[in-house]
């Protein structure tokens, strides 16, 4: 069972995610809050599977909240996904700085909501992979590559490959479908490329090869 924690301060977008992931065989909603204070002292006592954070929260906003519960000092973290809009993409590199494992648009709708939900459980992809590229691509695509560290040792050609797939919205599926690799490879892959970049997830190293240029 993958148990759930709502932060939203609508009560209408809390409880039809309520609704929606409650309805699913494999997920409960163990707590939802509508505030960035009560997130965090739920989410520590509750330590959900998945939080799902609003940015725009009164007293804490969901980007501290995220700090708090997956940020880099956090010894042992939670899974963060943001709800966010086209319109906050400003956010979504300090969302990701601060610990968050993907994203989830505010009307993607009950499909993508319960696949966000499930890919950040497994630790996969952590929403439509499509999405976070979007997100990403939007964000960084059109502007000035920024200064980025080189990785650790330089990256394989295989393990290019993967990031470019990856950052693409590819899932490791199809990553493995297209490269011919087995699915054990490409998560091989993507773990080597990780500590090579200094990336603790496969968004972040999805927006890694953005900002560096690996993907145009």
């Amino acid at each position: 069972m993958i148990r759930v924690l709502i932060a939203d301060d609508q009560d209408m977008v809390r409880i039809g995610f309520r609704m929606i992931l409650d309805a699913q065989d494999d997920i409960e909603v163990v707590a939802d809050v509508a505030d960035g204070v009560s997130a965090v002292a739920k989410a520590r006592e509750l330590r959900p599977d998945v939080c799902l954070l609003d940015i725009r929260m009164p007293g804490i906003d969901g980007l501290e909240v995220t700090k708090q519960l997956a940020g880099p000092d956090v010894s042992d973290p939670l899974k963060v996904v943001v709800v966010t809009t086209f319109d906050l993409d400003e956010y979504v590199h300090t969302a990701l700085r601060n610990g968050a494992s993907g994203f989830l648009l505010k009307d993607a709708g009950p499909a993508l909501l319960i696949e966000a939900v499930r890919a950040a459980a497994r630790g996969d992809a952590l929403v439509s992979p499509q999405i976070t590229v979007r997100l990403l691509k939007h964000f960084d695509g059109g502007a000035v590559k920024r200064d980025v560290s080189p990785p650790s040792e330089p990256l394989t050609a295989r393990e290019l490959d993967v990031v470019k797939a990856a950052a693409k919205g590819l899932t490791n599926t199809e990553i493995g479908a297209e490269l011919f690799l087995s699915l054990s490879t490409v998560k091989t892959h993507l773990a080597s490329v990780q500590g090579k970049v200094g990336a603790r997830n496969r968004v972040e190293i999805a927006a890694w090869a953005w900002r560096s240029g690996v993907v145009d």
